[in-house]
């Protein structure tokens, strides 16, 4: 069964596809490709653990959004990666990663924004916690890195869309 998301300003156009067969629920993008699924199992924990989870106070000095968007990365004398970032703020990111760096772990990295994906964005970060597997917060394991070095009118892009995402969330 197919549920189109048509409410949502984020995700408008996609469609949800629940498959009763393999009891997965399937993201499919605006052209009808396979995003990513999950399972029922999965889905049924994710919404008992929010509903028990205790309201807690965040370490983050900075507003954060969840928002999709490439990164390219890599400690002092290891090997460039390529992955995606699923969250981001004016004090970091968080880059998904199977096989996330420890906590203190240097990185130096770019990354691109989709209002201009051709354009990457220097920045220096620490490993400032670690998520080894998915959890109630993130559905990719992967490291939150905190930005020790960013020039200030990339912060600023940042901020503003913080701010901009914020905005639009409130106005819905």
């Amino acid at each position: 069964m197919k549920y189109p998301v048509s409410s949502s300003l984020r995700h408008k156009g996609k469609v949800l596809e629940l498959d009763e067969a393999r009891e997965v629920v399937v993201l499919l993008g605006v052209n009808g490709d396979v995003i990513g699924s999950l399972s029922w199992d999965f889905v049924i924990d994710q919404i008992v653990a929010f509903r028990k989870m205790s309201i807690q106070k965040e370490d983050r000095s900075e507003p954060r959004i969840s928002l999709t968007f490439r990164v390219r990365y890599n400690s002092p004398d290891g090997p460039r990666f390529e992955s995606r970032a699923g969250g981001i703020g004016g004090g970091g990111l968080f880059i998904e990663s199977q096989t996330p760096f420890p906590v203190g772990t240097r990185l130096a990295m770019e990354f691109s924004l989709a209002e201009k994906p051709e354009e990457w964005m220097p920045a220096t970060g620490t490993v400032a916690w670690v998520c080894p597997k998915a959890d109630q917060y993130t559905f990719s394991p992967g490291m939150g890195v905190r930005f020790t070095e960013i020039a200030a009118d990339v912060r600023d892009r940042i901020h503003e869309l913080v701010k901009s995402i914020q905005n639009m969330g409130h106005a819905a």
